[in-house]
């Protein structure tokens, strides 16, 4: 592989090419392959190495382990380096992953990603900017950052901001998680291909012989799933979910009653109020932007906004996900506590370095 250096059985990501396929396999099985700035790094490297090798015409994406390709970045040591005080490692781990997002969704050379399982934040970011993105009855897709304190990244408010309607909205404030029919209505995916099928699709991938395009390969394996479960909720998540703030969202839920409003009102009552608001304006913007590398730059300078000065990032990941008591203390606590000058500072932060 030209300037790609072997994998070992062991490392976090292994990496191969033969007959023009490039495979990219995460593994972390047991932390659901959670991202690692060495992971970024590895990712980065062979990405950039078969842009410009003739020899690499597609690449594949998949995750070691049933429980999913990737369940973001790790998390725990991100809260580490917070409570260390350590922005420094946190700023380089969300540059490097901001840059291979770019580079997965500006790929010349076709990206395909199976996104099996658990496959949430970060882990979209490494997949739903891919060229084809495949599904299966197990997908779990989410963009879960206001449960964790801060905003959708990772490309995350440009994939939500050109969702149907307001389903992005709802989306981004709830953490709602998605099913395969759902991120296919929502344009987080392409194809449905059953689980059972996936090693099959591999292989076709392995031993092509002739030049087919992913897309109608991977169509020899597409089927129809069930209905989406967000597509019949459009109405209600439209009606809310468009009005002009997160308090007139919240009473017009309050308004509509039902198993969804209720259900989306609860979501919202768990969630960061800072991060709330935050997030609603920056999923606005974001459908504005006219590419990812836009979108990602507001995310980069948001999310160095939280790291930098905020408590919230670092209080939810210790709730959710190191202490696990689920009670974390937001700052500030309510909705009626944020006033629109904080939420103005946050898009107005710049970072010590540019993204690019």
């Amino acid at each position: 592989m030209a300037g790609v250096t072997a994998s070992e059985p062991g490392d976090q990501v292994l990496l191969s090419s033969s007959g023009g396929l490039g495979r990219i396999i995460l593994n972390r099985p047991r932390a659901i392959n959670a991202l690692t700035p060495a992971m970024i790094e590895q990712l980065s490297g062979a990405l950039g190495a078969w842009r410009t090798d003739p020899d690499v015409e597609l690449v594949l994406l998949t995750g070691e382990g049933e429980r999913g390709l990737c369940s973001g970045a790790d998390v725990r040591a991100l809260h580490q380096a917070l409570v260390d005080g350590d922005t420094g490692a946190a700023d380089a781990f969300f540059r490097a992953e901001y840059a291979t997002n770019a580079l997965i969704g500006e790929s010349v050379t076709p990206i395909i990603a199976v996104m099996h399982g658990v496959t949430m934040g970060g882990g979209i970011g490494v997949s739903g900017h891919a060229a084809v993105r495949v599904v299966t009855e197990t997908s779990q897709l989410a963009m879960p950052e206001t449960r964790l304190g801060f905003t959708p990244d990772a490309g995350g408010s440009w994939l939500l901001s050109r969702a149907p309607g307001r389903l992005g909205e709802y989306l981004a404030l709830t953490s709602d998680t998605m099913d395969a029919a759902d991120a296919l209505h929502c344009g987080f995916a392409d194809f449905f291909v059953p689980s059972e099928r996936v090693g099959d699709l591999v292989d076709a991938f392995e031993t092509r012989a002739d030049p087919q395009t992913p897309a109608e390969l991977i169509m020899l394996f597409d089927e129809t799933p069930e209905p989406s479960r967000l597509e019949k909720a459009r109405e209600w998540v439209d009606d809310a979910f468009s009005r002009d703030s997160v308090e007139a969202i919240v009473e017009r839920l309050r308004g509509l009653g039902g198993p969804g409003p209720e259900a989306a009102l609860e979501a919202l009552s768990a969630r960061a109020p800072l991060a709330l608001k935050v997030t609603l304006e920056a999923i606005r913007r974001a459908r504005a932007m006219p590419t990812l590398r836009d979108a990602l730059t507001q995310e980069y300078g948001l999310v160095s906004w939280f790291v930098d000065s905020r408590s919230d990032l670092a209080e939810g990941i210790r709730a959710q996900v190191v202490d696990k008591d689920f009670r974390p203390a937001w700052m500030p606590t309510t909705l009626a506590d944020v006033p629109q000058e904080l939420v103005t500072e946050a898009f107005a932060y710049r970072p010590a370095a540019p993204l690019w």
